[in-house]
């Protein structure tokens, strides 16, 4: 079974941006996927289980950018 989360991040505006969180949340342990979309601020990320929220939060930080919370 897999989980997919939306989230939404601020500060991203181009392909290095969405490269950027990408490569980090996708050395998160369980994720399969990550989908990163500087134009909609919004992140895919399909995981085996649901993430820690602050696992998240810290691989988006690491990457330079702010994690606002999962998408509405």
């Amino acid at each position: 079974m897999s989980v997919t989360t939306v989230y939404k991040v601020n500060g991203m505006s181009c392909g290095h941006c969405e490269g950027a969180i990408s490569s980090e949340i996708s050395e998160l342990t369980g994720v399969t996927g990550v989908k990163a979309v500087a134009a909609t601020g919004e992140v895919t990320v399909t995981s085996e289980s649901p993430l820690a929220e602050d696992a998240v939060r810290a691989a988006v930080d690491e990457a330079g950018y702010e994690l606002v919370g999962p998408a509405a």
